[in-house]
């Protein structure tokens, strides 16, 4: 070999190594960027969630307002094969479709008279309540109770919710009397009902049963108790009040 030739093939050998060394480094760039890439995802993956973040989510999952229905079996939905054809279960069926967020909680007691509601309406006030429907009074009038008793057992739950929470809004449903029961103490049973709702200044209903009293078709066979049906114009009724409330 010429001494050209060795003098070339030194200039030849270090290119060459340079070349590897230049690529070997370009390797391990790649590899330290993209094992950096991995270890910035899994910290962004396994970053536990700020207690702001945390907050929002039990906020959008807690924000639902409560409309509970304090009542007799007509609210309970005595006879029904499903309690949820009651007009407290139609209710929220109606306020889903409109994507309002209430919820309609159903608190009625087959046989209760307004003493029994009395009784219990502390017990019931232990949960947060934004609309309180009070529909209570008809087994007291079909008892013939003394109707000085009856108002003032149902001004008692009244007090009671305004105490617990005054913000919370009120609706009474007016109950009437079928005429057999003497026409002063039919006329005098509807009066209370009236009387409290001025007394109060409370949403007022003047007659649940409206369209659905006496009329045999939409009555179960005791010709007392709605039918489901019946009940859907029950929810027609106290929509009519309710309605505008959740709207505003």
């Amino acid at each position: 070999m010429s001494k050209a030739q060795n003098n070339h093939l030194h200039l030849i050998l270090p290119i060459s190594k340079v070349s590897k060394l230049i690529k070997f480094c370009y390797f391990i760039t790649a590899f330290l960027l993209v094992a950096c890439g991995n270890n910035q995802s899994d910290k962004t993956a396994t970053e536990p969630q700020s207690s702001e973040q945390i907050e929002n989510t039990e906020t959008s999952e807690t924000t639902a307002k409560t409309i509970l229905c304090f009542g007799d079996s007509i609210t309970a939905g005595y006879g029904l094969d499903d309690t949820n054809d009651a007009f407290p279960g139609v209710l929220q069926q109606k306020i889903d479709s409109l994507d309002l967020n209430y919820t309609v909680v159903n608190s009625g007691v087959s046989g209760e008279t307004t003493a029994g509601g009395k009784g219990r309406i502390d017990w019931i006030l232990n949960q947060e309540i934004d609309i309180f429907i009070l529909e209570l009074g008809a087994n007291d009038g079909l008892r013939g109770v003394n109707l000085v008793e009856t108002a003032s057992n149902l001004q008692s739950i009244i007090d009671a919710v305004k105490s617990k929470n005054p913000k919370t809004k009120i609706i009474l449903a007016g109950m009437q009397l079928p005429p057999n029961m003497g026409q002063e103490y039919t006329q005098d049973f509807k009066q209370v009902f009236m009387n409290i709702a001025e007394k109060n200044d409370l949403e007022f209903i003047p007659f649940i049963l409206k369209d659905v009293g006496g009329i045999k078709e939409l009555n179960q066979n005791d010709g007392i108790h709605p039918t489901a049906e019946g009940h859907k114009i029950l929810a027609n009724t106290v929509w009519e009040v309710l309605g505008p409330l959740l709207k505003s």
